[in-house]
């Protein structure tokens, strides 16, 4: 999920969307093949036998055999425990099905992802994984579809990503009262402390029938009674688990206490390493905990931060990357001449956000703006105008005004709280939304999974 600290200039955005994108590259093991456009349903589609349709497109067998093949491939490689073939081609169908429910909505809100924008995010996945563009080439070249099949998965994971930002992001809300209160109450929350878990979740309809949900506690109380018994938590949850973590064997990861629902954190407290929880109830359905590890403590962090401000040129198709190119190049000669730079952010910035106060972003701590243009602005010194710098969001042009050596141990933490509240809120959000779409979706298996 993208901070909702960092929505007040787009540039900031993608700082959290790189991250979920420099992580693509290995997330294939679930994700990829790519998801091509989805096709409407026509006649001609029977030669290759359709097992799904979702609304009005199709998921073919096709396309599900690959998909299969791949996420096999990767548990392997990851030394995964493999569950029986019938429910990994279940939950794959089901990724896939829900994965479709987003395109469609992406599409249906007039979202797109340009070539220009595709070249950036897989250059930056080439960045953070050390590898140049011909080595990912020929790595993606050896899996189902190529590297062609690569390129759109990377496409369907930024159009994703932008539904989520417009859908669930954009409309969460932290309030200074919020952060108060975290931060008040940290210490009875675990402070620091940071839990490595693994999920299990058996979900259940928004307006589902007694009956349902009794089906639903069942088969969670199944699955916990196998877990006390010895099977692996990994291949259970690949297995039999709703969440969207299921295709990684539910591991969720380091996640702050704070980011967590005290439903999971009360469970978590009394749970030590390598132990599972209860069955426990939310409104999204069941879930299992399984405790992997945790750390903790804080510590004082001093870091350079610059103060530097920005002019944005935004890529549209009535502007490709050229023209905006063009267009900064042009404008950069102005300001070498004498041009003050704040009257032409005010003046030219497509960043809404800081294009008021004359492009000025503040002080600028690492990690807070993406890679290309954190890189182009550590190279400049004060008072300098760089080139254009290309990111996903535009062109921009960056000028220095100082730097400053500082311990933003406290903006840490109150970022921290920030951020872990956020994500909090859009974590349930989202699953809430997802769920939602999913209900209100028609999905009809040809081939019915296996229940």
């Amino acid at each position: 999920m993208v901070d909702s600290m960092f929505t007040s200039t787009p540039h900031r955005l993608c700082a959290g969307l790189a991250g979920a994108l420099f992580g693509l590259y290995t997330l294939l093991a679930s994700a990829a093949p790519a998801a091509a456009p989805a096709a409407p349903v026509t006649p001609t589609d029977t030669i290759d036998r359709i097992l799904v349709v979702v609304n009005d497109v199709i998921i073919t067998a096709r396309e599900v055999d690959d998909r299969v093949a791949v996420v096999r491939q990767r548990l392997i490689e990851r030394k995964g425990a493999l569950p029986p073939p019938d429910a990994l081609r279940r939950q794959v169908m089901e990724r896939m099905v829900v994965e479709r429910l987003q395109l469609q909505a992406a599409h249906q809100m007039g979202i797109s992802v340009s070539d220009a924008q595709l070249d950036t995010a897989i250059q930056r996945i080439a960045d953070h994984n050390h590898k140049s563009l011909d080595a990912i080439r020929q790595e993606t070249e050896g899996e189902p579809g190529g590297f062609k099949a690569f390129r759109e998965e990377v496409r369907t994971q930024l159009l994703i990503q932008q539904l989520v930002e417009r859908e669930v992001n954009s409309r969460i809300t932290v309030s200074d009262t919020e952060v108060e209160n975290f931060l008040a109450s940290q210490a009875a929350r675990g402070g620091g402390v940071e839990y490595n878990l693994s999920h299990i979740l058996i979900s259940i309809p928004e307006s589902a029938s007694p009956e349902v949900i009794q089906k639903a506690r069942q088969k969670a109380d199944a699955i916990l009674a196998e877990l006390k018994k010895g099977a692996d938590f990994g291949q259970l949850a690949v297995a039999n688990s709703q969440s969207q973590d299921a295709l990684e064997g539910g591991n969720l990861g380091w996640k702050p206490a704070g980011q967590l629902p005290d439903l999971f954190l009360n469970a978590l407290r009394n749970l030590q390493p390598g132990q599972v929880s209860d069955v426990l109830r939310s409104p999204n359905g069941f879930h299992i905990l399984r405790l992997n590890d945790q750390r903790g403590g804080n510590a004082a962090l001093n870091v350079t931060q610059t103060h530097a401000r920005h002019i944005l040129f935004k890529t549209s198709e009535l502007v490709p990357l050229a023209e905006a190119q063009r267009r900064a190049e042009q404008l950069r000669e102005r300001l070498l001449h004498g041009e003050d730079f704040a009257q032409a952010a005010r003046a030219h910035s497509d960043d809404i956000g800081s294009a008021a106060n004359g492009g000025d972003l503040g002080w600028v701590t690492p990690g807070q703006m993406v890679p290309e243009f954190e890189k182009a602005m550590d190279a400049l010194k004060p008072g300098e105008i760089s080139q254009p710098v290309t990111t996903q969001f535009g062109v921009h042009l960056i000028q220095v005004l100082a730097r400053r050596e500082r311990d933003i141990s406290h903006e840490r933490e109150l970022a921290d709280a920030r951020n872990q509240i956020h994500a909090r809120k859009a974590d349930e959000r989202y699953e809430q939304w997802l769920r939602q779409l999913r209900d209100e979706a028609y999905v009809e298996y040809r081939l019915a999974p296996e229940k």
